[in-house]
């Protein structure tokens, strides 16, 4: 019986489709960027540009790591609009933001082990995590904290607390799905109101299909299907809205960050830190790729975020050049 289980369980994993999507050459994509897409008053400064979203309206929000990690608003042209929510308790180490199809503005912080949910005028509406307090003892940032060293028992993961979460992504119900991350390496799967449905992957990172090593980044599509970028092990995985794996793709470097584009027909671009980024369909084909390191307007240093607005235009938030670009994609060119 043992060694049914165990020839069933390899021809699934042999099964399971694993696409090297450099079967043939790629394509080059045109593109350019916009020039001074944000303006900010004088006595404002962008740091690096962790995140970066944007609402029904066209309105930017950056999530920024400069003297202190702060949430910035510019409306379509790239005027500066607010700060929202200036020295909130949950904002040390700014990582993503993302906002949901009822313009939500959800801001995910890997200092502080949290994720909040702003409504459009930027009231909390919900938390998700905690933040870890020096006179709690042996936690993250407690006086007497002692980090897991090789050979000790790895701690388990709680369903409500996070261990340096990286994204987070909802379904058509307004299920919520997040990338935890870099402390744990797993995806929690939550209701609407934020109570624990599921999670896999575990606190200890792997390499197996459905393990990961440094999940980064998260999305899904209209049919709730969940993209998880798996940066440690270059890959994608793919998963339904259980979280059942359904397919892992590779050969698209190592994804920092990714995004689904809207509309009846959906793509995926996802990015390595300094590029190239790449358009997939999600049958997981890299239809083009576009995009090369440097300082320079359309070139990239450290991609952390990307938000595909259309099909053909995305907004790129990057940690080197501390900067958000405005791409419009010319792909027929």
């Amino acid at each position: 019986m043992k060694r049914c289980l165990l020839f069933g369980l390899i021809v699934a994993l042999v099964a399971l489709p694993t696409l090297p999507l450099f079967a043939q050459s790629v394509p080059e994509i045109a593109y350019d960027s916009a020039p001074n897409l944000l303006k900010l008053p004088a006595d404002i400064f962008l740091g690096e540009a962790a995140g970066v979203a944007q609402n029904s309206k066209g309105h930017m929000f950056v999530f920024t790591r400069s003297g202190e990690t702060q949430l910035f608003e510019f409306d379509q042209e790239g005027n500066f609009v607010r700060e929202i929510s200036p020295r909130n308790y949950a904002f040390a180490f700014a990582h993503t933001v993302r906002v949901d199809p009822q313009d939500n503005v959800w801001a995910v912080d890997e200092g502080t082990n949290m994720i909040v949910k702003f409504n459009p005028a930027g009231k909390v509406l919900m938390t998700m995590g905690r933040r870890p307090e020096s006179a709690e003892g042996d936690v993250p940032g407690g006086f007497n904290f002692h980090p897991v060293l090789p050979g000790d028992t790895p701690r388990p993961a709680g369903q409500y607390a996070f261990s340096r979460e990286t994204d987070v992504a909802w379904d058509a119900a307004g299920d919520i799905f997040v990338s935890d991350g870099y402390g744990n390496a797993r995806v929690v799967k939550y209701d609407k109101d934020g109570r624990f449905v599921k999670a896999i992957g575990s606190s200890v990172k792997g390499k197996e299909p459905g393990q990961f090593s440094t999940p980064h980044t998260i999305a899904t599509d209209a049919k709730g299907n969940v993209y998880v970028g798996d940066r440690g092990n270059s890959r994608i995985q793919v998963f339904d809205n259980d979280l059942t794996l359904r397919a892992v793709w590779t050969g698209v470097g190592a994804p920092w960050a990714i995004c689904v584009t809207p509309g009846p027909k959906q793509y995926l671009y996802s990015s390595d830190a300094v590029g190239p980024i790449y358009k997939l369909d999600l049958e997981g084909h890299v239809l083009g790729k576009f995009g090369t390191a440097g300082k320079q307007m359309k070139q990239f240093g450290w991609i952390h975020e990307m938000n595909c607005t259309s099909e053909n235009e995305l907004l790129v938030g990057e940690l080197l050049n501390w900067r958000v670009q405005k791409l419009t994609i010319h792909p027929q060119k």
